[in-house]
């Protein structure tokens, strides 16, 4: 059957979105050197309405890595230095008193905007840290009784440095389970490290984007697209059940106290589905599930004290769970 005029624009303009998604590559590594991975988890969360962390050691290029996706699609950004002595109210807003009105008015904090950069969430309190779980989760932020519905798209990009660096606070399981992905932003290649060096010794500012070339290649129209195809992508009984198993089978493993919770397992496999619908397809293989469970799944479980000791990672326990897991035909 011949598709409708309205379906046949739809996929048009699924085509065209994700063409322009495929070019952020592009322009984000006008900035940044060698993150492909990192800049794909990213354009997933943004699909997925999801957030995400972003770990690794400092001058790695994760503030710069953030700020060059947003340029490149046109959203509004904001970054909030997360520090020992910061307030919820510094993040979320609060009320104000106008002498000229005598009445109290609403003050909107950074957390509207589109892309809000959480930058070393580790370094506050829990009590700041959970200043961002209704906006998160919520999607508003609910003062003196009165909720107020945040920008749309609205994504959380924290970071943080590894848990073991001094001055940190570990973020407790419920928020870090309302990150849909962690990303870690690894030290750069010998060849890459040369290639930033370089671009440095040439006059790249980090701070303007503007002049390194990043222009805005997609935006918020194109996620939206991007989103109602995502919504159509083809999910198989044999792929649901393949991430209920490997989600089921991290709650056995010896190795861990915690493992991934049904909210988990719900987001590998949204996950999945806007990495099947990236890379050009319209139904979900065991592969995609594959791609995306370190990601998806590594800041949902919890080591065992003794097999931290023995010097086992969540990665590799994962990865473990990954080959026991018997894969649908």
């Amino acid at each position: 059957m011949a598709p409708t005029t309205d379906s046949a624009g739809n996929t048009e303009d699924a085509d065209a979105a994700r063409a322009s998604l495929e070019t952020l590559r592009t322009e984000i590594a006008k900035a940044v050197v060698g993150q492909d991975p990192a800049v794909t988890g990213l354009v997933v969360a943004l699909l997925c309405r999801g957030h995400v962390l972003l770990e690794g050691v400092p001058g790695v290029a994760k503030t710069l890595l953030v700020r060059a996706l947003a340029s490149a699609l046109e959203l509004d950004t904001k970054r909030v230095q997360f520090t020992p002595d910061l307030m919820p109210s510094d993040v979320t807003g609060s009320l104000v008193y106008d002498t000229r009105t005598a009445e109290f008015s609403f003050q909107p904090g950074p957390v509207f905007t589109n892309l809000l950069l959480a930058d070393e969430i580790n370094r506050t309190p829990p009590k700041t840290q959970s200043s961002l779980l209704e906006a998160m989760e919520e999607r508003q932020v609910t003062v003196d009784g009165t909720p107020r519905p945040l920008p749309e798209p609205f994504l959380v990009a924290a970071t943080q440095n590894p848990v073991e660096y001094e001055g940190t606070y570990p973020l407790p399981e419920a928020q870090l389970d309302r990150f849909l992905l962690k990303l870690t932003i690894p030290l750069p290649s010998r060849e890459d490290e040369i290639a930033v060096l370089t671009r440095h010794a040439a006059g790249f500012d980090p701070r303007d984007l503007h002049a390194a070339g990043v222009r805005p290649v997609a935006g918020p129209a194109d996620l939206e697209a991007a989103r109602a195809a995502v919504a159509e992508t083809t999910v198989s009984a044999e792929i649901t059940a393949y991430v209920v198993d490997i989600c089921r089978a991290t709650r056995q493993s010896p190795s861990l106290t915690l493992g991934v919770s049904p909210r988990g397992a719900t987001a590998l496999l949204a996950a999945a589905r806007a990495w099947a619908w990236l890379t050009g397809r319209d139904y979900v293989t065991p592969d995609d599930v594959k791609a995306l469970a370190l990601p998806a799944l590594r800041h949902r479980v919890q080591l065992r004290p003794e097999a931290e000791m023995e010097g086992v990672t969540t990665d590799s326990v994962i990865n473990s769970v990954l080959a026991q897991v018997p894969v649908p035909r």
